[in-house]
């Protein structure tokens, strides 16, 4: 209790929350994208069981990563290294290492189930009749409850360890990580539904969020192999996606006639 009231009548505290609140909401738009979609492949009165256990899951990772700071010390540690030879003709020694964390494993493996799961479900959407093709058969298996759990459950490790070593580098103070990680998944609750309904309303939407995972598992394995995209470039280029999109939604429904057939 020393240690809060300190940072209840400290403006640079208040600074820091809203600032880590934004961020993680921000943060948290790929992995509500995720759930939203893995949700609606569900039968209806199992949806919204599905989000909400799937985002409580987020809550229960970020609050457990933030309870062992020491251990997320070690995520940051190198693991391993590939040495990186250079041109032919120069000496046989590595031009440069490549050092991989456990961040960056983490990262590289969430990215590759990310653009995993998108290509099948583009795969399934574009070309929906099952055929011999193995491809065709993985994709048409009926989702159930607790396939789609344990599929969240693997995302949000994934987009934990993310959203909380961002939190750890804007901020040294605990109660602030935590609060910012509650409002922040609480936000996330609240809009699970409304965009969930959102995208399955607008079939449309669920191509577009397909192609946002894909992006977001590419930048996710670049970022492990430490190339550092700026997260401002990819919401940019997904807020204009959104927005162009929109553009069609308004223009379909302007074309569509009218009850009186107008």
């Amino acid at each position: 209790m020393d240690s809060i009231l300190p940072l209840i009548t400290n403006p640079a505290a208040w600074a820091a929350l809203i600032t880590l609140i934004v961020m993680e909401v921000v943060l948290g738009v790929d992995n509500l994208v995720f759930i939203s979609l893995l949700s609606n492949k569900l039968p209806p009165e199992d949806r919204t069981r599905a989000r909400r256990v799937g985002i409580g899951l987020a809550l229960i990772l970020r609050l457990a990563l933030l309870s062992t700071l020491a251990f997320l010390a070690h995520l940051t540690i190198p693991v391993f290294a590939l040495p990186w030879q250079g041109p032919i003709g120069e000496t046989g020694h590595p031009a440069f290492e490549l050092n991989f964390t456990w961040r960056d494993l983490i990262l590289i493996a969430g990215g590759l189930f990310l653009i995993w799961k998108a290509t099948t479900e583009i795969h399934r959407s574009v070309d929906p009749v099952p055929s011999d093709d193995l491809l065709d058969k993985r994709a048409h298996v009926t989702m159930n409850f607790t396939s789609a759990i344990i599929q969240i459950l693997l995302l949000d490790l994934v987009f934990s360890v993310d959203s909380i070593l961002t939190a750890v580098g804007m901020t040294e103070h605990l109660p602030i990580m935590v609060t910012a990680v509650i409002i922040a998944v609480a936000v996330m609750m609240l809009a699970a539904d409304p965009l969930a309904n959102f995208i399955h309303r607008n079939p449309s939407l669920v191509m577009l969020a397909l192609g946002f995972l894909l992006m977001i598992g590419a930048t996710l394995i670049a970022d492990g192999f430490g190339a550092h995209v700026p997260k401002g470039y990819i919401y940019a280029a997904m807020a204009f996606s959104g927005f162009v999109e929109g553009l069609n939604m308004a223009t379909r429904k302007a074309r569509k006639p009218d009850a009186s057939g107008h």
